[in-house]
């Protein structure tokens, strides 16, 4: 477990159970924000867009991270996970669970966003969906995903995993998702995250016609380069000096 604020480490079924809920929450209010900033601006004004839906992204995670932190460590995304493993904070055994545990907590959000949230407004943005904009090459965002997600894990670490850092963990983690959104939403949606993408890309792909054929390949390849070189980077760092 990452989390070292517990007395007792909660069983694997525990914590699956908390990446299942702090991920669909992430997911709902992430992809949510989007649909509802399109019900009450439409698509008028793109910067009001962008605001919120960076706002909502990185609220509702810094939240989900709060309130799973505790019990599963607050992964909340497969490339986190991968990144954990990489680094030594997560045993080898609990890397798929988790990482199914994230995925369909992320569909679920989506297809409860369906259900609940008018269908028009919903399709106009890919019910929040990430997706190339600005002209951007498959290249050139799948590097820009491995930047953001390096950031975002190299801040995990700092925070989530080192002990001196958890009581900031949901603000540090939320603060970086949403200065990236910034910069990343307009040219790849700024996913960070293949479960946050993987729920969001199959509603749009069945309810709004979407395609997403480059999408997926990006959202999961660049993450997890991603993610792998901050949990490299980290060890190293972290790795004590040979004695002299």
């Amino acid at each position: 477990m990452v989390g070292k604020g517990m007395s007792e480490s909660p069983t694997l079924e525990k914590r699956l159970l908390a990446e299942f809920i702090g991920t669909f929450m992430f997911v709902f209010l992430g992809a949510g924000s989007s649909v509802g900033a399109f019900v009450v601006f439409g698509s008028t004004n793109p910067a009001v867009a962008l605001l919120i839906a960076a706002l909502g992204n990185g609220i509702g995670l810094g939240i989900s991270i709060s309130a799973t932190l505790g019990i599963s460590g607050g992964a909340l995304n497969p490339a986190v996970t991968i990144g954990l493993l990489v680094g030594g904070k997560l045993p080898a055994k609990d890397v798929v669970p988790y990482i199914v545990a994230e995925v369909f907590g992320a569909i679920l959000a989506a297809f409860s966003l369906v259900a609940i949230a008018p269908r028009a407004a919903g399709n106009s943005v890919n019910w929040g969906a990430p997706g190339l904009g600005g002209g951007e090459s498959v290249a050139a965002a799948i590097a820009l995903e491995t930047v953001l997600t390096f950031f975002l894990v190299f801040v995990v670490y700092g925070t989530i995993v080192e002990s001196r850092g958890q009581q900031l963990a949901g603000l540090a983690v939320g603060l970086i998702v949403l200065a990236e959104v910034f910069i990343g939403g307009p040219l790849t949606g700024a996913a960070m995250n293949p479960a946050r993408a993987t729920g969001p890309l199959i509603v749009a792909a069945i309810f709004a016609k979407y395609n997403t054929y480059n999408m997926w390949f990006i959202d999961w390849t660049g993450p997890i380069i991603g993610a792998i070189v901050a949990g490299l980077v980290w060890r190293a760092m972290k790795m004590k000096n040979p004695a002299h």
